[in-house]
């Protein structure tokens, strides 16, 4: 029996332990059994297809090498067909039978052995191992059946065979990707259907639409080839951080350059090989390979690689020494910036780059903004950062009702047209539902008058060439709602001259004094690294500050919206569960209420937090946040996974709310719409600026300058 389950582990190197033990128990079971490979097929089959991808003829084949290993006397059994001296007469062989014939034995003639009658009890038994068989072999499959299978995206798509037989031929070298005709789905869920996607080489496309409607699928759709890209486009989509190792961050972002790397590694091979020269010939030849790799390396300017690595590095906020440390030695959030540092350097055909300024804080934001609106190549971005919509793009592609529509211009211009575009729409299929209702009129009118018989048919037949025009879908408003709240009377919050470090010698501020009440709006900015959350953490009381005092007025009761919001929900409940938790005693009306004011209603507050978008987390995270009704909102980075809509609603909420927000924001469009207060963290100090926002960006980018020089 070893020998067969070794078989069957070379033949389907994927079965688990359980299985092997149940096609094990089964063989072993009914190795007296077994009369022929059909049984053994019968009885193991099944599960074999469930674990391969093997056809049947392989399993049955499978099956009968497996029924001449347990019996080895069925391989005698099948002995060469005897071959007749002469042709066989059937009545001859009959008259002869008693006599007994050896040719008899391989007809038909054969006389029936008593032998060979059916034992009932023998029978009774075997049908009773075979339903035990049936059962053991349907607990495995439901077993099997009854882990959870993980949703994928599937994708479909009509080619040209023209297409497909130039790029053959190396004939179709076109940079311009044009993917038609194609279908997304994930699960049994359709994203997109007879969708069409162009994007011109030299284009940058910015990427928009609700959340949850498969823009980041395309995305991974394209960089897997699931769609038809031609072959001779490079594609790269920015979308796992830098694993952690020794290799220090500018080597990392210079490795990326294939052909560099190569290039220098066989000069390194062959100036090594000159220097252990064996004869003068040898000599000459490898002085002119290594001539040939040097023009090489000057063509692709090779020795200006590290400088122009550096830059981006800068751009994105390393620093000269964090540029030599090691990747390992990174956060999860400065990888992620090293991926698009290599991805910006290694220059693909298409680059795909999904929400890129989530990780970054304002000042890299500008870089970013700055060098990808002299992008060399193609571009495609999904971003709900409405600034860099505006400054990057020069199309736009808006993702809706299954499908996408492209635009030119950026953000703003995407807007205008659309609108228009929808007016337009609106005009003419009401123009056409009172046409319809006209004709409909004359038609009911006259239907039954004979003389106006041939002009109610005509009318009729017109009715029936009309285009059908379909109603626009009308996109639900997203609205987010804060709770009233009584007013306090001041002083209400205060830092009188704070310090803090989290290791004696490094400060992270020192001497803050700053204060705040239920009718600010304060944004604070500053660099990764600065400070921000830890300034937020110790206005709440979350931190005690080392030197300094903190004054908040006694009924100041802190909402706390954290940036790692998603981590602290319980994956396995459902909405109203999560709130039930928090704050139970509650009537569920008002769970489901509290969550409404959120846009999380209906079906959608019974499904599982896990289940849900990551920005309809962000609304579940809201609601929890407001429940316990608090006066003052500290929001940390609360836009990261939401989109425009959603945007807009919260900064529209903030300004309507009756209490005090401190918000940390990278978002420029937020800022804008909701501070009256800037406070800049950075240099060991927390400091309100005056001029608000736009003060800022002007001494952002006065410093980029700087660097640049």
């Amino acid at each position: 029996m070893a020998v067969c389950i070794d078989y069957i582990k070379r033949e389907f190197p994927l079965i688990d332990d359980d299985l092997k033990q149940y096609v094990e128990g089964v063989l072993e079971n009914g190795a007296e059994d077994f009369e022929d490979s059909d049984e053994i097929y019968e009885a193991i089959g099944e599960v074999l297809h469930e674990i391969s991808e093997k056809t049947e003829d392989d399993i049955r084949n499978i099956c009968e090498k497996l029924l001449l290993m347990m019996k080895p006397e069925k391989a005698e059994s099948k002995a060469q067909n005897k071959i007749l001296d002469a042709p066989v007469h059937l009545g001859s062989m009959a008259a002869n039978l008693e006599a007994g014939v050896d040719d008899l034995k391989s007809i038909w003639a054969v006389q029936r052995d008593d032998n060979l009658k059916v034992d009932a009890k023998k029978l009774e038994k075997a049908e009773a191992k075979l339903q035990q068989k049936l059962e053991k072999r349907q607990d495995v499959k439901t077993t099997v059946s009854a882990n959870p299978i993980l949703q994928t995206a599937t994708a479909s798509q009509v080619t040209s065979k023209k297409d497909t037989k130039l790029e053959a031929r190396g004939n179709n070298r076109t940079q311009d990707i044009r993917i038609e005709n194609f279908d997304v789905a994930y699960g049994d869920r359709v994203l997109l259907q007879a969708a069409d996607l162009v994007l011109a080489f030299g284009r940058r496309y910015g990427f928009v639409g609700r959340n949850g409607l498969g823009k980041t699928t395309l995305l991974r759709m394209i960089s897997g080839k699931q769609l038809h890209i031609p072959s001779h486009v490079s594609v790269l989509h920015v979308e796992q951080e830098v694993v952690g190792d020794d290799t220090p961050a500018l080597e990392s972002v210079l490795q990326c350059d294939l052909v560099r790397e190569s290039l220098l590694q066989k000069e390194k091979e062959l100036t090594k090989a000159v220097n252990n020269k064996t004869n003068d010939k040898v000599e000459g030849d490898l002085s002119s390979e290594l001539s040939e790799v040097y023009a090489q390396l000057q063509m692709i300017e090779a020795d200006k690689a590290p400088a122009r690595a550096s830059v981006i590095l800068n751009g994105l906020g390393f620093s000269p020494e964090m540029q030599s440390r090691a990747t390992k030695t990174f956060s999860g959030g400065w990888r992620m910036r090293l991926a698009l540092a290599r991805a910006l350097f290694s220059r693909p055909d298409l680059l795909l780059l999904d929400e890129p300024t989530n990780m970054l804080d304002i000042k890299a934001i500008i870089w970013l903004e700055n060098y990808l609106q002299n992008w060399p190549t193609t571009l495609l971005v999904v971003s709900h950062d409405r600034n860099f919509l505006e400054t990057v793009p020069t199309d736009i592609l808006y993702l809706h009702s299954q499908r996408i529509e492209s635009y030119k211009g950026n953000y703003e211009q995407f807007e205008k047209t659309k609108n228009e575009k929808h007016k337009s729409q609106m005009r003419e299929y009401e123009a056409q539902m009172q046409h319809r209702a006209h004709v409909q009129e004359f038609i009911d009118r006259f239907r039954y008058n004979a003389n106006r018989a041939a002009s109610v048919q005509s009318k009729i037949k017109m009715l029936e060439k009309l285009p059908e025009l379909k109603p626009l879908e009308k996109e639900v408003e997203v609205v987010l709602k804060f709770p009233e709240i009584e007013p306090l009377s001041p002083p209400i919050l205060s830092l009188n001259e704070i310090s803090f470090w989290y290791t004696t010698g490094k400060p992270i501020f020192t001497n803050v004094n700053l204060g705040a009440t239920l009718e600010s709006r304060i944004c604070i900015v500053g660099d990764n690294g600065a400070g921000k959350t830890t300034l937020l953490k110790i206005i709440m009381g979350l931190l005690t500050p080392t030197q300094g005092s903190r004054h908040t007025h006694r009924n100041l009761k802190f909402g706390y919206f954290s940036q790692h919001h998603v981590d602290q929900l319980d994956m396995n409940v459902c909405s109203v569960e999560l709130l039930q938790q928090t704050f139970p005693g509650k009537p569920i009306e008002e769970y489901r209420r509290q969550l409404g004011s959120f846009g999380v209603s209906g079906d959608l507050a019974l499904q599982t937090v896990g289940s849900l978008s990551g920005g309809q987390k962000s609304r579940v995270a809201f609601a929890r946040m407001c429940m316990g009704c608090p006066n003052f909102l500290v929001l940390d980075e609360p836009t990261n996974h939401l989109d425009i809509e959603s945007i807009e609603a919260l900064g529209k909420a903030i300004i309507k709310y009756n209490g005090g927000v401190i918000l940390v924001s990278h978002d420029e469009r937020l800022i804008r719409m909701v501070c009256k207060e800037l406070w800049v963290c950075g240099n060991g100090s927390v400091k309100s600026i005056e001029g608000g926002f736009d003060e800022y960006r002007k001494i952002v980018e006065q410093e980029l300058e700087a660097q640049n020089k």
